[in-house]
């Protein structure tokens, strides 16, 4: 087991390198990438990485943080090459996602937590990138799993997903001084939901029902009526468990959306806009030349649009259940966006 943790000029380094190689290989018709960098392993035996988000430094990208949860331990904040920065122990927390905002000196992360059934409310101050847990909003439900965050008109927002089938939205107050939340609607499903993501620019939310496909819910309705995108039963690729689910936010609402397909080690792309047309489907092999292993049995994924240091086009970032064993010292490794536009031949369109 090793992990390659390099200096943010081999990032740039690296990133070049990328666009001058060869497309990504073809094997029986199945389109692969290669992490370029990987987090150092989780520390614990058994299930413990779970799910990934990126939080970009307003003023300092190379200061950006990848925020990693830790089901044994509670909150793993990273920087771009892979190192642990901070480790906030509050306990079982399952999924994570943030949201970013130039009208306050802070940002806000939200995990969720089924130590104390509540969402957790992180802030991440916008200079010193410090992260803290400032407070949780109890959900009223047993073992919260999935979550998501959205924010519209300086309003914030969460999604919740649980075992039963149950997706919650709520309005949420988080500032320094305290956190609260206002159940606005529940949105019922057949059975286990994990993922989700908001995409506030087409008004939907994207919810993985792992056991049969992919969903949109209309969230600004007051009764969504959830739509099925995809099963997966289906032709394109997409197997249970439906797990993690992301978004590649072009301008104007366009984009792609990615469903990690977590038996068949496989992630599944979409067009962002209805009638949301899949677009492939690859998986990440090892990565040789910088000794990063394969990704295996993926839970939670995050995309980011925005340019980072090394990656002028984005990064996916995915949990890795094998590093390299099932179960052993489980990480989340950092895909170059640009691979996954050049292997499934997706136009670059600008980022929203």
């Amino acid at each position: 087991m090793s992990f390659f943790r390099p200096t943010l000029a081999t990032l740039l380094t690296l990133s070049a390198a990328a666009c001058a190689t060869a497309p990504a290989p073809i094997i029986d018709g199945q389109q692969f990438v290669m992490a370029s960098v990987e987090t150092t392993p989780a520390g614990a035996q058994g299930d413990a990485a779970d799910d990934p988000a990126v939080w970009l430094h307003p003023a300092d990208p190379e200061k950006s943080l990848i925020l990693g949860t830790n089901k044994q331990v509670g909150l793993v904040v990273y920087a771009l090459d892979g190192s642990e920065v901070q480790n906030l122990p509050i306990g079982l927390v399952n999924n994570i996602d943030v949201r970013q905002s130039a009208d306050r000196s802070y940002d806000v992360a939200i995990a969720s937590n089924d130590q104390v059934n509540a969402i957790s409310v992180f802030m991440i101050d916008r200079q010193t990138a410090a992260v803290s847990h400032t407070g949780d909003i109890p959900t009223g439900m047993i073992e919260p799993y999935g979550i998501c965050q959205g924010r519209e008109n300086g309003r914030d927002l969460a999604g919740v997903t649980y075992k039963d089938g149950t997706l919650q939205i709520w309005e949420m107050s988080a500032a320094p001084e305290g956190v609260a939340g206002d159940l606005l609607k529940t949105v019922k499903l057949e059975t286990q939901l994990e993922g989700c993501v908001f995409d506030e620019a087409n008004g939907l939310m994207f919810v993985g029902e792992e056991n049969r496909g992919l969903w949109t819910v209309a969230y600004r309705e007051d009764a969504p009526t959830p739509a099925l995108i995809d099963t997966i039963d289906g032709p394109n690729g997409l197997v249970a468990d439906v797990e993690g689910v992301s978004i590649w936010k072009g301008a104007n609402g366009a984009g792609w959306v990615v469903a990690s397909a977590q038996e068949d080690d496989r992630f599944v792309v979409y067009e962002r806009q209805a009638p949301h047309a899949p677009r492939g489907s690859f998986s990440i092999i090892a990565n040789e030349t910088v000794g990063i292993d394969e990704v295996s049995h993926t839970d939670g994924i995050d995309v980011f649009s925005g340019a980072l240091p090394g990656f002028p086009r984005g990064v996916l970032v995915v949990q890795d259940d094998g590093n390299p064993r099932s179960g052993q010292d489980q990480n989340f490794k950092i895909v170059n966006w640009a691979d996954v536009e050049a292997a499934l031949g997706l136009t670059e369109l600008n980022a929203e």
